[in-house]
């Protein structure tokens, strides 16, 4: 029996996120190097419906684990299950994406598989002694390769960076829907309920100016926001750390675990470029980053770097825009 690349998708409500088609395509890849099967697996209340759509969309065979209690994630729920299913499909390697539940998950269902677990992956070589993972290391500024050790490896990968497979033309793939209980849970989920937080400004911006750390001091934000004004449908966010320092609030956080922004126009003042928050800004039509660190990751995302402190930078700019009337 032949070992199978697996692909584990959370149900979402309505439709299925671009990164679902992103970890259905490296799989395809991988499957035909190595002549292994590709199958899905969907755990939850909404899991029938989650296989049905990826089926339609790929022809990938999938498997839903039908747990009608599981409206919500849960971690200690789906080790459970997981343990009953990924031993007979004997995989060689486990794809999550790198989101909060890829990240809760993927290290616990590894030792349980006695697994290796990479996250973050960027990138996948197929060499002769076996699957090579490139992720980024030290704030984004090295690429790291690493090769498992042993036959089986969990793996979380970044949005936005694999090419989706392409729409299918043939017939759906099989959908298998399981009736599963997980059984000797210790916690219990109480429902998610929702921050409130609007992040709709952000989402309707053509331009975006943000603030990173290296800003210095939320004094220094009557500048980001200068820049903003110079701009019409322009918007101010931040990274985490200055978010989380208080200077700016939750609702103009840009990345992982805050907003998903593709204006036409990004400006990053003093962000060192932490995948935390270029996962969240990479689809930008074009990309500016000014930063006094001449090794600051966000310069290999970046179309346009300036090397230089921005409190000295930005007034001078400004001024400029404002004498010519740009």
């Amino acid at each position: 029996m032949s070992r199978s690349v697996v692909v584990i998708v959370e149900p979402k409500e309505g439709e299925t996120q671009p990164i679902v088609g992103e970890m259905i395509g490296l799989a395809e890849r991988i499957g035909r190097e190595r002549g292994s099967a590709v199958r899905a697996l969907t755990i939850g209340a909404r899991a029938a419906d989650t296989a049905g759509t990826i089926a339609d969309q790929t022809g990938v065979r999938v498997t839903a684990l039908h747990d009608p209690s599981l409206a919500t994630y849960s971690a200690e729920a789906w080790l459970d299950l997981l343990g009953d299913v990924l031993p007979e499909w004997r995989p060689a390697l486990v794809c999550l994406a790198h989101d909060s539940t890829g990240l809760d998950l993927a290290p616990a269902l590894a030792v349980d598989l006695g697994a290796a677990c990479v996250t973050g992956v960027e990138g996948v070589a197929i060499a002769p002694g076996g699957l090579e993972f490139i992720r980024p290391i030290a704030g984004g500024k090295f690429m790291a390769r690493l090769r498992p050790r042993v036959d089986t490896a969990v793996i979380t990968i970044m949005p936005g960076v694999f090419e989706p497979a392409p729409p299918t033309d043939s017939a759906p793939g099989l959908v298998e829907v399981r009736a599963v209980a997980a059984r000797c849970l210790r916690t219990r989920s109480l429902g998610v309920k929702s921050s409130g937080l609007s992040t709709a400004g952000l989402d309707q911006a053509d331009v975006i100016v943000a603030a990173g750390r290296g800003v210095g001091r939320p004094e220094n934000l009557a500048l980001i926001e200068r820049l903003a004004a110079l701009f019409p449908r322009s918007a101010v966010a931040a990274s985490r750390p200055v978010v989380d320092a208080g200077w700016l609030e939750y609702r103009r956080q840009v990345g992982q675990t805050g907003a998903t922004v593709a204006p036409k126009l990004y400006i990053a003042c003093g962000v060192s470029g932490a995948r935390q928050h270029t996962m969240g800004m990479q689809g930008s039509g074009f990309i500016v980053a000014i930063s006094i660190d001449p090794d600051a990751a966000i310069f290999n995302l970046a179309d346009v770097v300036v090397v230089e402190d921005l409190t000295r930078f930005i007034p001078v700019f400004v001024e400029l825009c404002q004498e010519n009337q740009y």
